[in-house]
Order: C-alpha cells, then sequence, then structure tokens
C-alpha cells in the first residue's frame, strides 16, 4: 500500500542532503511525495539577495525534479531568523498543509542542529504533528544534515541515528540532486562536498551492511 509522505525541510538543499536518497526511494515505490521549505534561504545573506532567491528556486525545482517530487510549498519565513517569527505563526502555516497532504510519515530536521531554521522547523514539526485522534501521521523520523548536525555542541543534543534506509540504488539520484545546488557546494575538504556526502551515505550503508544508506532518528512510531 502506498504512503503519503512529507519533508519538511528548513531550506532548498536540507531535503537532499538529510533524505534525497530516500525521497527517491519513495518515489520508485509508488509513494505520494510533498516537500514543504520553510525559510527563503537566502535574505540573510544581504547581497542580490532578489537573484540569489530566484536562483535558488530554480535550483530547488531542478533537484526535485530529479529526485521525482512533483508537488512542493515554500512558505518563506526569514532566512536564519525563524526564531524571531512566533512558533504559533509557524505552526499554523504548517499545519495547513498537513490538513491538505495527510502525511503518514514525515521526515524533519534533528532537534538539536546548529543552525536556528533548523531546530524551529523541528519544534514546529512536533506541534503540527501532535498524536491527536485522527491523526493521519503514523511516524516522524529526523535526518542529519551536513554542517548544521555535525557542528552543534555534541554533549546538548548529539544525533544519534537508530533507523536506516537503503539507499544503494538511489545514491546516484541523491547525488544528481545536490548537483542542481551548486551554489551551496564546497570543496573538498568540507563536509558539504560531494564527496563527503557521498563518503557519508557510503559510511551509514556500511555501519548497517549496506552500500549506502541514510540514517534517521526515530521519533515516533504508532503501528
Amino acid at each position: 500500500m502506498s504512503k503519503s509522505v512529507l519533508v519538511v525541510a528548513a531550506h532548498a538543499d536540507d531535503e537532499v542532503l538529510g533524505c534525497g536518497g530516500t525521497i527517491a526511494r519513495h518515489v520508485a515505490e509508488g509513494d505520494e511525495v510533498h516537500v514543504v521549505f520553510m525559510a527563503d534561504g537566502v535574505s540573510s545573506r544581504g547581497v542580490d539577495v532578489s537573484k540569489q532567491h530566484q536562483r535558488r528556486n530554480l535550483s530547488r525545482d531542478e533537484a526535485l525534479q530529479t529526485l521525482g517530487v512533483l508537488e512542493c510549498n515554500a512558505l518563506d519565513f526569514p532566512d536564519n531568523r525563524m526564531d524571531s517569527v512566533p512558533l504559533l505563526d509557524v505552526v499554523k502555516a504548517l499545519e495547513s498543509i498537513i490538513d491538505q497532504v495527510q502525511p503518514n510519515r514525515v521526515y524533519t530536521h534533528h532537534h538539536g542542529d546548529l543552525n536556528v531554521d533548523h531546530r524551529v522547523t523541528h519544534q514546529a514539526v512536533l506541534t503540527a504533528c501532535r498524536p491527536m485522534p485522527g491523526s493521519s501521521v503514523r511516524e516522524i523520523l529526523a535526518f542529519e544534515v551536513m554542517s548544521s548536525t555535525e557542528w552543534a555542541t555534541l554533549g546538548t543534543a548529539p544525533f544519534v541515528p537508530n533507523a536506516f534506509v537503503d539507499i544503494s540504488n538511489y545514491l546516484s539520484k541523491k547525488l544528481g540532486a545536490f548537483a542542481a545546488y551548486d551554489m551551496e557546494m564546497r570543496p573538498v575538504p568540507h563536509s558539504r562536498s560531494v564527496a563527503h556526502v557521498e563518503a557519508l551515505a557510503r559510511h551509514r550503508g556500511n555501519c548497517v551492511g549496506l552500500e549506502a544508506a541514510e540514517a534517521f532518528e526515530t521519533i515516533r512510531i504508532v503501528e
């Protein structure tokens, strides 16, 4: 039976870094995948914001097309300033989409990430997906995003994965989608380099006897 899957990412590129291979696998297996981008991703940069926003949106559309995703929403909250927006406003915007999509599985950020937009996004997802009677959401999984998850204070809220998705057949899709975000890539040595994104997928896979995998923390599963 096909699933309705919702990916809630703070910025365009987080969806690929965190669960691009998993998205491609869901699509290949006939699941309906919808992606929500919470922040505009560029307004904190202060230079040619309009052009950067347009370029990032084009990159986003190309990446999603590579993964096979047909629908997305962009809420355009202020980049790296989502903590300046009342949480209730963020939650209400997300709840509206959840009501439309009726997802069974939700993927979002780890709650301990360095990036404040990631942390607010996680909190908003948990609030919008409260386990109320009749809720469609049965599973919530948190992903890691390089240059945020691993750069946070480890003693506070480390990312400790306990679920792994085999993306051995979809790693090329993940890397192809990441290639669309050339403005966000960094040269080696950097955790956001293409080489490291691939190395991490192979590391996560090898840890559980697979060629490549994406790792997640299980937030909630209702059987």
